[in-house]
This record gives structure tokens, sequence and C-alpha cells, in this order.
């Protein structure tokens, strides 16, 4: 006895026209062209005002909170990365000298001078992320005129020039 084949492509596709149906009934948002030239409201003032030595200050404590306070995400991550990467790599290190004094190898000074590398690399860290922060604080406000943008044949560069 053959059952009956049982279709339910038809109700998907009902269900499918009335959801797209519903969205667009109304839309969520106005283009800009629609909006009245009176309620447009200018762009809001998105700069961090931080002085150039609280920036410093905050960079010394933690590598990137200044770059971060200042706006500029990006330059603060890779300081706080790279702060991590010297902190694990001076402790990977210590540890593993510790190790060759307890066997008594023969490598021990190779190692120490890794873990004083290593430490080198995290105070200076420290102290170039003061500095770029000090920097930032100070070029915050400097304009922004030099622009790179995508070309279908490369890339272009605009200096406005007075």
């Amino acid at each position: 006895m053959r059952q009956p084949v049982r279709r339910s492509g038809g109700q998907a596709v009902r269900g499918l026209a009335l959801l797209t149906l519903v969205l667009s009934a109304y839309p969520s948002n106005r283009l800009s062209a629609q909006v009245p030239t009176d309620t447009v409201t200018p762009p809001a003032d998105t700069s961090h005002r931080l002085k150039p030595f609280a920036a410093a200050w905050r960079s010394l404590l933690i590598p990137g909170w200044g770059q971060a306070a200042l706006g500029r995400d990006v330059a603060g991550a890779v300081l706080a990365s790279w702060e991590g990467v010297t902190i694990m790599m001076t402790v990977k290190a210590r540890q593993e000298l510790h190790y060759l004094e307890q066997s008594g190898s023969g490598n021990v000074q190779a190692k120490r001078q890794q873990v004083q590398d290593w430490l080198v690399l995290w105070i200076f860290n420290h102290l170039f992320a003061g500095a770029e922060a000090f920097v930032s604080g100070h070029l915050q406000d400097f304009p922004k005129e030099l622009h790179v943008q995508p070309l279908p044949g490369g890339i272009g560069v605009s200096i406005p020039i007075p």
C-alpha cells in the first residue's frame, strides 16, 4: 500500500512570502535624502581630550591604557598584547633558568642572558608605551589632512597644499 506523499514546499513558500511582506511593509529608517534639512544635526564631537602627561602616566602604569583613553584602540591593543608576551616569556625563561641551575647544566649563562633580554624588552615596552601616549596626547588635535584611498589601479594619497 502506498503512503501519500506530503509536500511542505508550498507552506514554506507562503511563509517566506508572508515574512517578506511584513518586513517590507514599513521601512525601519528613512534614507538620508528623505530627512528634512532642518532636522539634520551636526556630527558629535568624538575627540578624546586627555592631557599628554596623564596619557603617558596611564601607559607607564599599564601599557596601552593611555592609547585606549586617547581613542587609539589598535595601538593600545598591540602594546598590551606585547606586554603579555614579554611577561610570559620572562617568567618562562626564569623557570627554565631555575631548572638548568638545579640540574647543573652548562647552558646556565646563555639562559641568564635570555632572561635579561626578555626583561629588557618588558621594560622597553613600558617606556615606549608611555612615550607613544605622550606624543599621541600632543597630536590628538592635529588635523588629519593626509588621506589614503584605494583606487582601481593602486593606492591614492592626497595632501592638501595651501
